[in-house]
């Protein structure tokens, strides 16, 4: 025999106070769009001419038993009608059926009466649909409910609802005029009908997405700016008015003045139909547009049973893509208009704009022609690199283009700090977007090419010291070069590119760990084994004469103050044997001059 389930009322609201909405506060919400939606479907396309619709709200302050009040002028209910929409959760057919349940209104769940049992043991609505008379709906938190005709005093005129909350104990606070006003306005500030606290009107001021008629660009911009200061907290660097169509979106987009985490999610202010759904909406605007903060106004987007968020949908990534566009043609066209603004912009927020130019050709062009990179001759744009060098010769890492940086300037080399965030890929991309750009990586051990190479008389000179010092570097897993180049004050060069690095770190963690890691490390490692490089300076006068020092233990000594000074130079982390070595070679210096000055 089929049976129906038995649902306890208690457990429901206990299941949406802790669960579904955030905050008990969400009855006023609850209440307003009930009202926004009866005056929806009593006035028709009237309803949001302002003025039409009227709710009146009075809270226990005004009523003085400690009751709230909310009344409406819309389409009033029927006795059938109150047992199908009031004493029935979730039956969304019947809300069809009697007209409550199409994409006009703002509830489409029939759950939002059971919010005011978080603030109320019981609910009273009194309501009347024209020709029919008044009725009393009376439910209760433990689940019964009962309907009756309303006595003559409690009669309606005309058509419209008003609802009653008597305050459960702990909620008293809710009820108060204070409370209510604050939810009211938070809320339904915006909404085109005409809402009264106490009777003092909460609506009635533009929303920031309307176009007010007579108002001049720099009005509109200061109206903007304070209502920015106000709810998120900033005075923007620039407005962008956003639409979405498909949507039946309007709004608004702060250009944040100071930089965003990419990391951290933007949160946004959405309207649903003119009433708050969120304050901190995500992924309304693309993941680029991170540096933006948005106020929008939708008639289209789906929110969650709780309310408080949007649903994603096709019609969600949709909007969402045609409000990045709507940013995107704000870039351009200030770049078009205002070249200078936008490189103000771009020192604050390049990394949307460089994450955006790595799929977008018109990005690319902002990005290489206003944003200055960093490179070993000056800040230089990419197109200004690109003009005046031809080939864009760039380093991948940070910390490769400061140990290259000085020395390639010096042989004339002009190289590209590509290390940042989305650098190296914009260079990559725009190799396949203008095929007249030539580019060029430049690696720690490419360099050692673009270095002078010592005559054959000077390499016969230093053949024995060069032997001996490299058995000196052999036991710190380094190579050594002796060279020619520019600047002369610079006696040697570490050189050390990633892969080299990435070796060195297998063979060192190899070494400390049981033979089962070190095989599959090994696994990982190259046949011929890679190391850095030191590379002397045959210019300099120091390197020249380290080399030429007869006594062999000086020689070390000071071979390995030069190793240490060249790690030192080009920020590299010392290991506990290069520490051991600066220790080693300084105190071997100092009890050297010691020694000299004694005798």
């Amino acid at each position: 025999m089929n049976q129906t389930f038995r649902v306890d009322l208690r457990g429901i609201v206990d299941l949406l106070s802790h669960h579904l909405y955030t905050s008990p506060q969400v009855y006023a919400r609850e209440l307003l769009q009930n009202a926004v939606d009866a005056i929806t479907a009593g006035h028709g396309p009237d309803a949001t001419v302002r003025g039409v619709g009227l709710i009146a709200i009075e809270s226990a302050d005004a009523t003085g038993d400690g009751s709230l009040t909310i009344s409406d002028n819309g389409v009033g209910l029927a006795e059938a009608q109150v047992h199908e929409l009031l004493a029935t959760i979730g039956r969304s057919s019947k809300r069809d059926e009697l007209g409550f349940a199409r994409h006009e209104f703002l509830g489409q769940f029939g759950i939002g009466l059971l919010s005011c049992f978080m603030v109320s043991d019981s609910i009273e609505v009194t309501t009347r649909r024209a020709g029919e008379p008044t009725v009393l709906w009376h439910g209760r938190s433990d689940g019964s409910y009962s309907v009756r005709p309303a006595p003559a005093e409690e009669h309606r005129a005309e058509a419209g609802t008003t609802v009653t909350l008597r305050p459960r104990p702990g909620c008293e606070h809710l009820l108060t005029r204070e409370a209510v006003t604050e939810l009211a306005t938070h809320y339904g500030a915006h909404l085109p009908h005409t809402v009264t606290v106490d009777g003092t009107p909460i609506t009635g001021g533009p929303a920031p997405w309307e176009l007010v008629e007579g108002e001049d660009a720099a009005r509109r911009r200061t109206r903007l700016a304070a209502y920015c200061e106000q709810v998120f907290g900033f005075t923007p660097f620039d407005t962008v008015d956003l639409t979405a169509a498909e949507a039946g979106l309007r709004g608004v987009a702060f250009v944040l003045p100071m930089p965003a985490n990419p990391a951290v999610p933007a949160k946004h202010r959405v309207y649903l139909k003119q009433m708050l759904l969120a304050e901190g909406a995500e992924r309304l605007l693309p993941e680029w547009a991170f540096f933006v903060r948005c106020v929008a106004d939708t008639a289209e987007l789906r929110p969650t049973a709780s309310r408080e968020a949007l649903y994603e949908d096709s019609l969600l990534e949709s909007t969402r893509d045609a409000l990045g566009a709507g940013l995107r043609a704000w870039l351009v066209r200030l770049s078009r208009q205002d070249p200078a603004r936008l490189r103000e912009f771009l020192r604050v927020h390049h990394l949307g704009v460089k994450a955006l130019a790595l799929h977008d050709d018109e990005m690319l062009r902002l990005v290489t022609e206003y944003w200055p990179m960093e490179t070993n001759v000056g800040p230089l744009t990419l197109a200004e690199f690109r003009d005046r060098y031809g080939l864009v010769r760039f380093t991948p890492l940070v910390d490769e283009f400061r140990q290259l940086a000085p020395v390639a300037a010096a042989q004339g080399l002009a190289v590209v700090n590509a290390g940042y965030v989305y650098d190296a890929e914009i260079i990559d991309r725009l190799l396949t977007v203008d095929g007249r750009l030539e580019a060029e990586k430049l690696r720690a051990a490419d360099l050692t090419t673009h270095l002078e190479r010592l005559t054959a008389a000077e390499e016969q000179a230093i053949a024995p010291a060069l032997a001996a010092s490299e058995q000196i570097l052999e036991k710190l897993g380094c190579n050594l070069l002796v060279r020619s180049f520019e600047p002369s004050g610079l006696p040697a060069l570490f050189l050390l590119d990633d892969d080299t690095a990435f070796q060195v770190d297998l063979k060192e963690a190899g070494e400390e760990v049981d033979d089962l890691w070190a095989s599959i490390l090994g696994t990982f490692r190259t046949e011929e084994e890679p190391r850095p490089r030191l590379v002397l300076n045959h210019r300099n006068a120091l390197a020249r004469q380290v080399l030429a020092l007869e006594d062999p233990e000086l020689r070390a000594t000071c071979l390995e103050g030069l190793y240490v000074q060249a790690l030192l130079l080009g920020h590299h982390p010392l290991r506990p044997a290069d520490t051991a070595v600066l220790n080693q070679s300084f105190l071997g210096l100092i009890g050297r001059a010691v020694a000299g000055g004694a005798r």
